[in-house]
Formats: structure tokens, sequence, C-alpha cells
């Protein structure tokens, strides 16, 4: 099997096939993490999705986050079980939030209600002009190029060759069946070829002969300086779930906010297509900065060390492509996770593996089939 791209997806999916027993190699143009997953802030979490597949996926991938902590030591990748805390601004918003969380609960979420006084006791520092909001305790957060180095380690220790750059230029095909790739570096011979390219799954898919459409989405993170640790949780607004399933092109905010284990502050999060344009725009930048203060006023004043821009890969329906495509038999996707591929990784890699050893799957696969977005891609 051969996995295009070692971000946090395909450094998955080379961990559990190798663990089945594949023979694995593992194709990077570039560097370990060095596309969607070194510009990620790491998030886990159950918290922003609704009832349905994506978060039967986030389920699954919540439960092997914990065994690859036990497994590979979650403190070489900065696993932290902190929570997560989304906020309403009034009342309405309020009521709202408490009947997602309490649909999400059903589906096996847990989630406490917070009143105003609640969310006080949560997260001190937070504006006193919050409503409320609602505790999630099983969101987590890693360090994003730390889990996909780790995976990748435990890959190779298992059998697996990593190659970097190595850039795929297109398929290999003998009786309309996938045979290897052709790159850079010469043929590489497969079986299977998974494409796990991230944001530029697309094109990888159509260099392969499967296109699906998956297209980039540009989001921008602020770093503070180093501070005390004011900020206990992950806490973002519950504008952040409308604004992750939203199909506009245009520009959405929604402030997202967390302290690191270094003191530093992450401060999100922006969307928009523009394609792979990854330029800095101040005026985004100074609007972050001013959602961050009105969520937590201590931030005021406070200096930011950096900002950074990640493209994360949109897909139309906001399902991630996970399975084979009958286009073009041997060739897999396992991409278009747009800002839940670090969180949704484990289930992704482990279901790659079910549907090539024809296991039992965990997680149901049909929902993620690409076979659902031919035709969109053209």
């Amino acid at each position: 099997m051969v996995v295009v791209g070692a971000g946090i997806v395909g450094a998955a999916c080379a961990f559990y096939a190798s663990r089945a027993g594949l023979d694995v190699t593992v194709l990077e143009r570039g560097a370990v993490a060095a596309g969607t997953t070194g510009a990620g802030e790491g998030n886990l979490l159950l918290s922003d999705k609704a009832a349905g597949p994506e978060l039967d996926l986030a389920l699954r991938s919540a439960a092997l986050w914990n065994v690859l902590s036990d497994e590979l030591g979650g403190e070489a990748f900065e696993l932290e079980r902190k929570g997560g805390v989304v906020v309403a601004g009034s009342a309405e918003g309020l009521a709202a939030l408490h009947a997602f969380a309490a649909e999400q609960r059903a589906a096996g979420v847990a989630s406490i209600p917070l009143d105003a006084g609640q969310l006080r006791d949560a997260e001190p520092h937070l504006s006193p002009a919050l409503a409320g909001g609602a505790f999630y305790p099983g969101d987590m957060q890693v360090q994003p190029a730390l889990a996909a180095a780790g995976l990748l380690a435990a890959a190779r220790a298992a059998g697996a060759e990593l190659r970097t750059g190595v850039e795929v230029l297109g398929s290999e095909l003998a009786s309309g069946r996938l045979t290897g790739v052709r790159t850079s570096a010469g043929l590489v011979p497969a079986d299977y070829v998974v494409n796990a390219a991230g944001t530029w799954g697309g094109e990888v898919s159509a260099r392969l002969g499967g296109a699906v459409p998956i297209l980039p989405r540009r989001g921008f993170v602020l770093v503070t300086e180093p501070l005390p640790r004011v900020i206990r949780h992950k806490v973002y607004s519950a504008d952040y779930v409308a604004n992750v399933a939203s199909d506009r092109a245009g520009l959405e905010l929604s402030p997202v906010i967390e302290g690191t284990r270094s003191g530093t502050v992450l401060i999100g999060a922006s969307r928009e297509r523009v394609g792979f344009d990854t330029t800095i725009s101040i005026p985004v930048v100074r609007q972050l900065a001013a959602q961050a203060v009105r969520l937590f006023p201590v931030l005021a004043g406070i200096c930011l060390m950096r900002v950074y821009a990640g493209l994360r890969p949109y897909c139309p329906d906001h399902l991630p492509v996970i399975g084979t495509d009958p286009r073009v038999p041997g060739l897999l996707h396992a991409c278009g996770h747009e800002g839940a591929g670090i969180g949704l990784a484990p289930a992704t890699g482990e279901l790659i593996a079910d549907l090539i050893t024809g296991r039992p799957a965990t997680v149901d696969p049909a929902p993620f089939d690409p076979v659902r977005l031919i035709g969109a891609a053209a």
C-alpha cells in the first residue's frame, strides 16, 4: 500500500495499515506535517459536531486517541484532556446551544449545561456579559506535528517506509487496475494507493484518475506571548459551529481561544475560500484579536508573537471522503476533513485498513463513500 501524504491522516493510515500487516510506503513531496497538519491547532473536538456520521467518526477517534496515548505515550505529542467550553452571548443563543448539546448527549457525547455563574467558575477570566455555555469534558488537544511524527515513527517500527521529497505525478494501471504510482523519483509499485493529501487531495485525486472535489479554505491562527495559564479549556463561541457548516465562500469569523503548555494563547478562527493564497491579512488578524479581547478582556494589551495561515481541505457536503474509488480499482481516498482532520485521523486510518483487509468496520463507511461525489469534481 502506498499512502500519498505525511500529514496526520496519512500518518494514521500508515499506522493502522502497518498494524494490520500491510506493506506500507508513505510518499510526501515536502516534509512530515508540512501542509495543513503543521498549520493546525490540534483540535480533537466532539463539541462542534451534530449527531450524524461525522460525530460517529469523532467518537471512535476520541476512543482511539486515548488508546494511542496509552500505547505511544501521550506526553510525546502533548495530548491534553482539557475539555471544551462553548459560550453564548444571549439568552436565545444559550437556549439554542443547550438544545444542540442535548441532541449530542442522546448520541453519546458528554456535555454539561452551564449558566452564567457556572461559566465563570469554569473560566474566571471570561467576559461577565456572556449568558452561559456548555462544558464538554471529552474535547482534547494534541500538538499535531508531533502526533503525525509519532504515528509515522510507530508505523516505521512496524515495517512501513517513509519517503519525503517525492511527488506523486500519476497512476500506473494494468488491466484497468492500479498497480503503482509514477513519481518524481520513478515508479513505485502498489496494490493499493491511499490519497491522504489533505488540502491537495483534489489535485492528487485527479492525477490518479479519480477526481474528488476538495477545495482549500484559508484560516489564520494568532499566537500570543507566553502568559500565566489564564485560559483553562478550549473556549469558543457557539457561532463557530455554524461557520464550520457554512457553504459561503466569503470571510467568516468566530472566536476560538485556548492556552498551551508553553503559556502561549492560540486565537482563531477565520474561514474563507481564496484558493491556495496564504497571504496574511492584517484586517482579519485585527478582527480576530478584537473578538478574543471581547471574550477574554484579560488579553487586552497582550502582544502577539506571530500569526500563521493554514489551508483546510473543504468538501462540499462537509463530510470527509473515505473509501474505495470505483473508477480506479485499488485507489482509496482519505481526505476532505476540513478543520477536523487532526481529531478524525485515527478512525479514518482504521477505516482505511478495515476496507483493504476486509475486516468488519467499527464505523459505517457508507456516508463517506467517494461515490457520492463522483461527477462533482468535473
